[in-house]
């Protein structure tokens, strides 16, 4: 089945959270794997908070922003780039799902998700998981 998987997920892959195994274990089975363009965004934010919060120095978030990107080069992830059609999914997904507190960004997953027919969400987010589901889209959580 063709996985997409968000920042949340894909953190636990390279940095020790909660549900860190269990990310591991399900990207072993799940193939192919893709990631947007966001993504690589998001995980450099994602990884220079950890810097500025002190839970990483600055040569382990070096060397995990070049394992990820590493896992790109290598093919274990898809690195898909964003089109203008998936911002108009994301903008009608906003729509589509009013009573939750859906952000901006994560709205861009699930339209780079629908926009390449992806069938499953991998995800640590709560709202964009429930997000997911209300839109039809098969999630794996990891919370």
């Amino acid at each position: 089945m063709d996985v997409y998987i968000d920042t949340s997920a894909l953190a636990k892959w390279y940095l020790n959270e909660a549900f860190s195994e269990e990310v591991e274990e399900y990207l072993r089975e799940a193939t192919p794997v893709y990631i947007s363009a966001l993504t690589k965004v998001e995980m450099k934010s994602l990884l220079a908070r950890h810097r500025r919060e002190g839970s990483l120095d600055p040569l382990t978030e070096a060397r995990v922003f070049s394992a990820f990107e590493t896992d790109i080069a290598a093919g274990h992830l898809i690195l898909l780039p964003l089109r203008v059609e998936h911002y108009l999914l994301a903008e009608s997904l906003l729509g589509s799902v009013p009573e939750l507190p859906l952000r901006s960004l994560d709205a861009l997953h699930l339209g780079a998700l629908k926009g390449e027919g992806l069938e499953q969400l991998a995800t640590a987010d709560g709202v964009l998981a429930e997000a997911a589901a209300a839109l039809g889209v098969d999630c794996h959580t990891f919370f």
